[in-house]
């Protein structure tokens, strides 16, 4: 099959290569820069745009040379997530017949329901409060690194052993240009939190549970500021339908077909962000046990 406008690669791809450097200097001018609070705000924001361009590095942008784009973005701005790791898990979630299994989908935020019903009340209520908006935004960060770290300790892989050795010296680098800067190491943390909980914002309906894998994926159709922040993630059946397509090339895309894409995922759809923040800002949007999971 011939490639057509919105899969023809180039050598290299200006505006995700050109995201990459202003992102960096976004960045340094909140460490460097911009006064403290605004510098705390305006960082969460380059980690999570940096969070982003690092998702569109795995599917390989902005150079066709793989080992150039992950050299280019792989400093832990977040701190908490070896890209390595990032990488394995998020080519594992793109096998659309396991999304949202809560075994087999390293990104699902379901539970077992056998897992769900022994735990504590307390911790099922925390749950629950994490499956609303609010939740998400608050506490979201922390249940998701506990989570993930934990699952990353209990796993024996050495390939993953080896993926945080190379992780730390990345952090400790990262720490060592925040302690030159006048920023303070303890707003940077503040900032990368901030950076982590806009995310959630993003992971929070990218998937639901369904019998059809083709309709776990989400359409936000309008994502205004977010859509950028996310790279057009919003429109999230398009790209697991069209992984390689570049995260510009998308909005065009789902133009092109959108009867097409809406049938694609049964319609699972919201107009914009706003529209899920008063939908679910303090009401949950699913179980934390997958409805439909067996084992």
């Amino acid at each position: 099959m011939g490639q057509n406008k919105f899969t023809a690669r180039v050598h290299f791809e200006w505006p995700t290569l050109f995201l990459i450097l202003a992102c960096y200097a976004g960045w340094a001018a909140a460490l460097w820069v911009l006064p403290l609070p605004v510098g705390i705000i305006f960082c969460g924001i380059m980690i999570a745009l940096h969070a982003s361009l690092q998702h569109e590095v795995i599917h390989g942008h902005p150079f066709r040379i793989q080992w150039c784009n992950e050299l280019l973005i792989c400093p832990p701005l977040m701190l908490t997530v070896p890209f390595v790791r990032f990488k394995a898990t998020h080519l594992a979630h793109h096998h659309d017949e396991v999304i949202t299994d809560p075994y087999d989908d390293p990104e699902s935020n379901y539970l077992a329901n056998d897992v769900w019903l022994q735990l504590p009340r307390w911790i099922q209520t925390v749950l629950r409060f994490n499956n609303t908006i609010a939740g998400r935004l608050i506490i979201g960060p922390i249940i998701g690194t506990a989570s993930f770290l934990t699952s990353e300790w209990r796993n024996r892989d050495k390939t993953i052993w080896q993926a945080w050795l190379l992780h730390i010296p990345a952090v400790v680098a990262v720490g060592f240009v925040v302690t030159a800067s006048p920023m303070p190491f303890w707003a940077y943390l503040i900032a990368a939190y901030l950076g982590m909980s806009i995310l959630k914002l993003r992971t929070f309906l990218e998937h639901q549970a369904n019998e059809r894998a083709s309709g776990r994926s989400v359409i936000v159709e309008r994502g205004g500021v977010f859509g950028f922040l996310f790279l057009n993630n919003n429109l999230h059946v398009v790209h697991h339908m069209h992984p390689r397509v570049a995260w510009y090339q998308l909005p065009a895309l789902y133009r092109s077909r959108k009867d097409h894409y809406l049938r694609r995922n049964g319609g699972y759809f919201y107009t914009s962000y706003g529209h899920v923040l008063r939908r679910y800002f303090l009401t949950p949007k699913d179980p934390v046990a997958h409805p439909l999971w067996r084992r």
